[in-house]
């Protein structure tokens, strides 16, 4: 039986989670959608051009369109949605109708629950669905339960993980490797982590902590940032006491954001200048994004690091997972780019595959076990573990 793949959105992670399809699926084809249909084609000649196969080919849908979404994903065998979050919960209704696997890069964890709701039906004509999976949340979280394995009685589990440019330049020492609403979204409103046992909202920006990596990186600085925990702290409330996850980045870069905040900058409510209805947060977008975006692919460095407490043997215990990634000159390939899109592809592989439980499944019981050991392996990435 031939084995088919289909990309919705053939940007950078979409075409980096197609070229580990290509190499690491047993593939027979991957289709690699794009309401642009030039940048389809160019991101299925760039995986065919680097692994020297024919097995890519772009093609224009509009995954708005409910009919040519159904149409194009006929006999496919698991999908990656790399569009927008809010197309994602249409998709998820169309892989149940069509019968075929779904992952996605969400972005959105309210969006996330709807579809996680959707289990019975997923379940009952045999497809897995899981949505959030990516660098944070995914991976992220992909380390965070493997460290838990190291501990007999977990207690507390914290993940601090980061997209950061190489070579910091002054004054943002800031390069975005993915669109800026997923950035302000980040840094808007409240995270949701466990504290003392239950889910728990905390503000965003706040709680900043000072954490040393080894050069290139140095000391960097974290902060509380939403969405980077999906589903976890209701999949684990009542059996962590502690569950929090930070983002970091080089030092100075959270005031800057504090006060952009505090001016009211990311705001969707719109004001009125001179007699002109603006949103704040599109006049943020429009100024920052060309200051903190390369036309050319961002020298970039990406960190996960996860620190799980509690008992082993009635003593305390601590185990501590870390995973540095670098820009790959030789594939073109940023970091960011491969730990979303391969973790993705991980997902969606494994799907294809049989090798996923059936039904809606969250992002932190999905790549887990030896399982998580054995695909991180295939892709070269060196956990640092103590």
């Amino acid at each position: 039986m031939k084995t088919r793949y289909a990309i919705l959105g053939s940007g950078r992670q979409g075409t980096s989670a197609a070229y580990d399809i290509a190499r690491f699926g047993g593939a027979d084809e991957i289709r690699l959608y794009d309401i642009d249909l030039k940048t389809a084609e160019r991101a299925a000649e760039k995986i065919n051009s680097l692994l020297a196969t024919r097995v890519a080919r772009g093609l224009q849908l509009d995954v708005r369109n409910p009919q040519q979404l159904r149409q194009a994903l006929q006999g496919i065998h698991a999908t990656v949605s790399a569009v927008p979050y809010h197309f994602n919960l249409a998709i998820t209704q169309a892989a149940i109708h069509c019968q075929f696997n779904l992952c996605d890069l969400g972005g959105h964890t309210d969006t996330v629950r709807q579809q996680l709701a959707l289990h019975d039906e997923a379940l009952k004509v045999g497809v897995t669905l899981t949505p959030d999976c990516g660098m944070g949340p995914g991976l992220n979280i992909s380390m965070a339960v493997r460290a838990m394995d190291a501990i007999e009685q977990p207690e507390e589990l914290r993940i601090w993980d980061g997209g950061l440019p190489l070579d910091p330049k002054p004054p943002w020492h800031y390069l975005s490797t993915f669109h800026i609403n997923g950035l302000t979204n980040e840094y808007c409103g409240d995270a949701w982590f466990i504290r003392d046992g239950k889910p728990t909202p905390v503000p965003c920006l706040t709680e900043l902590e000072t954490l040393n990596f080894a050069e290139p990186l140095g000391p960097l600085e974290a902060a509380v940032t939403s969405g980077g925990l999906s589903t976890a702290p209701w999949t684990f409330a009542g059996k962590l006491k502690r569950l929090e996850n930070k983002t970091l980045r080089y030092p100075g870069h959270w005031q800057m954001f504090q006060a952009y905040q505090q001016l009211g900058l990311f705001e969707l409510d719109p004001i009125t200048v001179d007699g002109k209805t603006v949103i704040p947060r599109d006049v943020f977008h429009a100024l920052l994004e060309p200051q903190i975006t390369n036309a050319d692919p961002a020298q970039d460095i990406c960190v996960i690091r996860t620190t799980c407490k509690g008992l082993t043997n009635g003593s305390p215990a601590e185990c501590t997972l870390q995973l540095i990634e670098t820009y790959d000159e030789k594939t073109g390939f940023t970091a960011m780019e491969k730990l979303t899109g391969w973790h993705a592809a991980i997902i969606a592989i494994l799907g294809a595959q049989g090798k996923l439980a059936k039904g809606a499944l969250p992002v932190e019981k999905a790549l887990v076990g030896k399982t998580f050991d054995t695909e991180v392996a295939k892709r070269g990435w060196k956990f640092v573990k103590s």
